[in-house]
């Protein structure tokens, strides 16, 4: 076990006293931990930067709210995976497209769920892959429904890179295709993030009517011709939908 490791794992040792104990001074942690002094000192310095641990004015040390955020991202995503899960399911049988969860996280979209059993063709999208909010359908059915001052600032702090010939990189292109699916109720890409492939997505709204997440169906280019992205926008309008509703959002 590498000495990085070793610092770690001493670290996470001094984090899950808090499970126990709403509060504990620098002594207390000492003798709970039976940590050198100044170990424990030097990595509760390193703990109060990153916000994990916060230092009251009676010398207290609590768990910082940077778990509140890390505690709701993770219900979240749990949440609208065990929501989602059977909705995808019925979709991915219906059509044999892979059918793919993506949520909102900083300036990109998360896949946190990918349901592709019948499909013949494996795309390269898995669980856990990040993808620009510019670039491919998930990712723009995210983009495309948040507030115009959201994607104003977004497009002044992100440079929108190519991935393949067919990536978006012109901000008017892109503010078009995101005024489009605004019309239509969903986006549509083709070679976007990798040659020969296609998508189609809709966005997932919470309970506060804000666009979280996106559901998409997506296989290779040549299965996704007009009549069929017709069908797909119906389906996967309904599907997102209903995943909407049962996380709570209310259509106005």
């Amino acid at each position: 076990m590498s000495n990085m490791n070793k610092t770690v794992i001493r670290t996470m040792e001094l984090l899950y006293l808090f499970t126990d104990h709403a509060e504990l001074t620098f002594q207390e942690i000492v003798e709970l931990s039976g940590m050198p002094k100044s170990s424990v000192y030097r990595m509760l310095l390193s703990l109060e930067e990153m916000k994990f641990l916060e230092k009251k004015e009676d010398a207290k040390y609590r768990l910082g709210t940077i778990f509140l955020t890390f505690g709701r991202l993770v219900s979240s995503r749990m949440n609208i995976r065990q929501i989602a899960e059977p909705i995808m399911r019925q979709l991915h049988s219906e059509e044999h497209q892979a059918v793919n969860l993506a949520i909102l996280e900083g300036d990109e979209a998360v896949y946190i769920e990918k349901i592709d059993e019948f499909q013949k063709v494996k795309l390269y999208t898995s669980v856990g892959r990040r993808s620009p909010l510019y670039g491919g359908a998930c990712a723009r059915a995210v983009l495309s429904f948040q507030s115009d001052q959201f994607i104003e600032q977004y497009l002044e702090r992100v440079e929108l890179k190519a991935y393949t010939n067919n990536t978006i990189t012109d901000r008017q292109q892109l503010l078009a295709s995101i005024e489009e699916a605004r019309e239509k109720g969903y986006t549509i890409s083709k070679s976007e993030l990798e040659n020969h492939t296609a998508s189609l997505a809709a966005p997932i709204y919470n309970s506060d009517g804000k666009v979280i997440g996106s559901l998409s169906v997506a296989g290779i280019e040549i299965e996704f011709s007009d009549n069929a992205i017709e069908h797909l926008s119906k389906k996967v309008k309904i599907a997102a939908h209903k995943i909407s509703e049962e996380i709570g959002y209310e259509k106005k």
